[in-house]
């Protein structure tokens, strides 16, 4: 249902993890991204100097932890983002998907994914890549289908929040930016030559303004 509950904590978020018991641990991305925008209480420092790319002083209107949100083709059901956050960046809003990261990579590369793809994927990739102004057949098989979910629901929550601009940010905690690479290669598409600690205007047609960018943050603590 849409009603919503202030957090209490960090630890009010595993509630929403699909696999708790296996995902809320010490050194991984779900709880070290909790722990930090909790204590943030707003957006951590780390992801707004990237927002101040937009405007000073960003300010987080709400945020959504494991927000889920629906793709043509699924079979599967909604997809979960770790966090939809909604801010304001001086007289604009920004629909604002985070992806957290330690050494977690961007799941399976589109050669698997599609490997004995069914109507509905092929139907789901055609969705995402002219969502992101892309030609479906053009995107390598090396690209991670996780960045072009997360990356389209930012834009599917922009329209439907009627934002005026959406943004996909990494937020890792891996002090040697693992997967960095993978992420660069996927801005790369989107005519974007990607550096750690700044946010970029994608190049290509989309139905709102689109920003990318890696926010690097305290390394997670050790497993």
């Amino acid at each position: 249902m849409p009603f919503y509950v202030p957090t209490e904590g960090a630890n009010a978020w595993r509630k929403f993890l699909a696999e708790p018991d296996k995902q809320w641990r010490d050194g991984y991305s779900a709880k070290s991204l909790a722990e930090c925008w909790e204590d943030a209480r707003g957006i951590p420092t780390e992801v707004g100097a990237l927002l101040e790319t937009i405007a000073p002083a960003p300010r987080l209107l709400f945020a959504f932890p494991e927000h889920k949100v629906a793709l043509p083709g699924s079979s599967r059901g909604e997809s979960q983002n770790d966090i939809f956050a909604f801010v304001r960046a001086g007289p604009s809003t920004v629909a604002v998907m985070i992806e957290g990261k330690v050494d977690e990579s961007f799941d399976r590369q589109l050669t698997d994914w599609l490997r004995n793809a069914s109507p509905g994927k092929i139907e789901r990739l055609s969705y995402l890549a002219s969502s992101l102004g892309l030609d479906a057949a053009s995107i390598p098989g090396t690209i991670h289908y996780q960045l072009l979910h997360r990356t389209v629901s930012a834009l599917i929550e922009a329209d439907r929040y009627k934002a005026d601009a959406a943004a996909m940010i990494v937020h890792s905690f891996s002090p040697t930016r693992k997967w960095f690479d993978a992420f660069a290669a996927f801005c790369g598409l989107l005519g974007i030559e990607a550096e750690p600690g700044r946010l970029y205007l994608a190049k290509t047609q989309t139905s709102k303004p689109l920003y990318l960018g890696w926010a690097s943050g305290k390394p997670a603590r050790p497993i």
